[in-house]
């Protein structure tokens, strides 16, 4: 097992206000929509619970302001294990709040659009933060980090070259010829089907995302692919993944359970095969429970699922 630094989460924690509608409306129409429960999520947040669910040593960063919502989120990532010990903060930024609608088994999210300020990384933190182990972030977050002079690229060149793995979680947006200097050497990028098919065209041929690879220095790109599984490319081969039909209930928060649950398997130092069917396993079983924070779980629990549901997780 490795004995790395806890893994770092930096991005998103909102409050996540769910509704419900019998129909989707087109514009111009009214609906009646049903208030629903609300959850302490956000993507990022929701991959560093299930992170530290599993037992993962977990820190998480974001850029906050210090309001009462702020101290409800904290505590409660806080009592799900998660530490804060570098958190960032801003008075004049608003409350962060998803609204989500559940509609015919799909949801749709709205972000209202808080803030997009820099986050000024203070130089001991940045030391204290380049340790080997891992850092699962996204590209609008990854492009904010700053500290003292030096821009986005040079923290995670410091990130990188002191052993931090660096996993970027794309989901529908693919690549970008911008993004590249930041993606440049990272461990793991993932995306979505909608990801990939901007990216690489609905038919990606294999080659093409290894050329990718080799092009940018990236060890593995994953294709999450919902119900039907996950791909994962390297430079060497592909390593495909089956995924399980189950009962959806909110398929919200199932790609952050995917890559808490992939950054949790391969910081234990499994190979990649296992830990993608370990990851697909556990957020095949969120689908099934309602609210972002449905992937939190145990080893075991997402074990005794892949067992009940007649796949068991590649060893």
């Amino acid at each position: 097992m490795r004995r790395d630094a806890p893994a770092v989460f930096v991005g998103d924690v909102a409050l996540d206000e769910y509704f419900e509608a019998d129909t989707w409306v087109m514009p111009g129409n009214k609906a009646l929509i049903r208030t629903l429960d609300s959850y302490v999520g956000g993507s990022i947040a929701n991959a560093a619970r299930v992170h530290a669910g599993f037992g993962g040593a977990t820190e998480f960063v974001s850029l906050l302001n210090r309001g009462e919502l702020t101290a409800r989120m904290l505590a409660a990532l806080e009592r799900g294990g998660v530490g804060v010990p570098r958190m960032l903060y801003d008075e004049t930024i608003g409350d962060p709040r998803n609204l989500i609608f559940l509609v015919e088994g799909e949801h749709i999210v709205f972000t209202p659009d808080v803030d997009d300020r820099p986050m000024r990384i203070p130089a001991e933190s940045l030391g204290e933060l380049a340790r080997p182990g891992y850092l699962y972030t996204t590209l609008n977050r990854a492009e904010r980090l700053r500290c003292g002079a030096a821009d986005a690229v040079s923290v995670l060149q410091t990130l990188r070259g002191s052993g931090r793995r660096l996993v970027f979680d794309l989901d529908v947006e693919g690549l970008e010829d911008g993004d590249l200097a930041l993606l440049r050497g990272a461990h793991l990028v993932m995306m979505n089907d909608r990801g990939f098919e901007k990216s690489f065209g609905a038919d990606g041929a294999e080659a093409d995302v290894r050329a990718w690879l080799d092009d940018n220095e990236v060890e593995v790109l994953l294709r999450s692919q919902a119900a039907a599984g996950a791909t994962g490319y390297t430079r060497e081969g592909t390593h495909v993944v089956s995924g399980y039909r189950v009962p959806v209930v909110d398929v919200t928060g199932a790609g952050d359970t995917l890559g808490g649950a992939l950054v949790f398997a391969l910081g234990e130092g499994w190979p990649l095969q296992r830990a993608m069917a370990f990851a697909v396993a556990a957020a095949s079983r969120s689908v099934m429970h309602m609210g972002p924070n449905g992937g939190i779980a145990t080893v075991d629990q997402v074990q005794r699922f892949a067992e009940e549901f007649g796949v068991q997780p590649s060893v």
